[in-house]
C-alpha cells in the first residue's frame, strides 16, 4: 500500500479520499474546512497542518481544489507541499483548471526536479462515492502506469489522454461541448412546448439521431473525418431547415440565440462556397476559420 497525501476534501475530494482509504493506503490529508479534514480522520486518514506536512513522506501527491490560483498556491506557496515533497514523489492534479495554467504548473515542477501530472475526472460526486469516476489520465507512460493503481481506486474508467497537460484539455472540451449543448437542448424543448408536441414524442425521435446522439458519433466519423463532403444532406438544406425553426420560434415568441447563432456559421459557410457540400463540412469551415491546416486524425 502506498502513502498518499490528498489535498482538497471537497464534494468531489472527500469520496475519492475515502475510496483510497477503503483499499489501505495510508492517507494524509489536508482541506481548510476542519470539518471535511476531521470527517476523513475519523475514517482512518491521518490530519496534516498544511499541505507541507501532508506531503512529507508521501509516494504520491493528489491535489482535488477548486481552481488552478489554489494548486498553485498548495504546491509552491508558504508551507507548500514543494517544502517537504521528495523528488521520488509523483503529484498528481485532479482539478479542473486552466489547461495553460496546468502547462504552466507542470513546467515549474519539472524545473524544479519534481513530477506531475494531470487528472481531471468525468462524471458526478455520485460516481464519486461509488468510485466510478471517469479518470482522464495526462501523463507520460510510466506515471500513467505508475499512477495506475492508485487512480483505479477511484474510477472505473482509465482514458490516456496524452502527455501531462492533455488531461485538462480533453475535459474542457468536454465540458464545453456538454455545457453548450444543454442549454441548445433547452432551446429545442421550449420550442417543442410553444408548438404543442409532446415531449416524448421528440425524445423518441431524437434518441436515435445526430440532435440526441452528437454528431461526434454519427454523421462525422462517416463523413468529414473521412474526407468525404459529397451531400448526404447539403448545408444550403440544414441552412434553410434551421431558417424555417428559427422563423417559427420568433413568430412564438421563443428566445432562441443559440440557434441563431448557429445560422451564422451555416451564412458563412454557404459564402465560402460550402453550400452544396455535406453539413458536416461545417467542421472544415470552422477549421479554416481557426487557421488549422492539418486534417484531424
Amino acid at each position: 500500500m502506498s502513502v498518499i497525501a490528498f489535498i482538497g476534501l471537497g464534494q468531489m475530494g472527500a469520496p475519492m479520499a475515502r475510496n483510497l482509504l477503503k483499499q489501505g493506503h495510508q492517507l494524509n490529508v489536508y482541506d481548510v474546512a476542519p470539518k471535511a479534514v476531521e470527517a476523513l480522520t475519523q475514517k482512518g486518514a491521518i490530519p496534516c497542518s498544511t499541505p507541507a506536512v501532508a506531503a512529507e513522506g508521501a509516494e504520491f501527491v493528489i491535489t482535488m481544489l477548486p481552481n488552478g490560483d489554489l494548486v498553485s498556491s498548495v504546491l509552491f506557496g508558504e508551507n507548500g507541499v514543494c517544502e517537504k515533497l521528495s523528488p521520488e514523489a509523483l503529484v498528481i492534479d485532479m482539478s479542473t483548471i486552466h489547461p495553460l495554467q496546468t502547462d504552466q504548473l507542470i513546467t515549474k515542477m519539472i524545473k524544479m526536479g519534481f513530477s506531475m501530472m494531470d487528472v481531471p475526472v468525468g462524471r458526478t460526486s455520485d460516481h464519486a462515492i461509488e468510485g466510478t469516476l471517469l479518470l482522464l489520465a495526462g501523463g507520460t507512460p510510466q506515471q500513467i502506469e505508475r499512477a495506475n493503481p492508485i487512480l483505479m481506486a477511484m474510477g472505473s474508467e482509465l482514458i490516456e489522454a496524452g502527455g501531462p497537460g492533455m488531461g485538462i484539455r480533453v475535459k474542457l472540451v468536454n465540458n464545453y461541448m456538454s455545457i453548450a449543448l444543454n442549454a441548445l437542448a433547452a432551446e429545442a424543448a421550449v420550442l417543442c412546448e410553444a408548438l404543442g408536441l409532446s415531449f416524448s414524442v421528440a425524445l423518441d425521435v431524437m434518441a436515435g439521431t445526430p440532435a440526441g446522439k452528437g454528431h461526434f458519433t454519427t454523421t462525422w466519423p462517416n463523413k468529414v473525418l473521412k474526407g468525404d463532403l459529397s451531400p448526404a444532406f447539403m448545408i444550403d438544406l440544414a441552412h434553410k431547415d434551421l431558417g424555417i425553426a428559427l422563423d417559427v420560434a420568433n413568430q412564438l415568441h421563443v428566445p432562441m440565440p443559440l440557434g441563431a447563432a448557429s445560422r451564422e456559421v451555416y451564412n458563412q459557410a454557404r459564402a465560402a462556397g460550402r453550400g452544396r457540400e455535406d453539413w458536416t463540412a461545417i467542421l472544415e469551415h470552422v477549421r479554416t476559420s481557426a487557421g488549422l491546416k492539418i486534417n484531424i486524425d
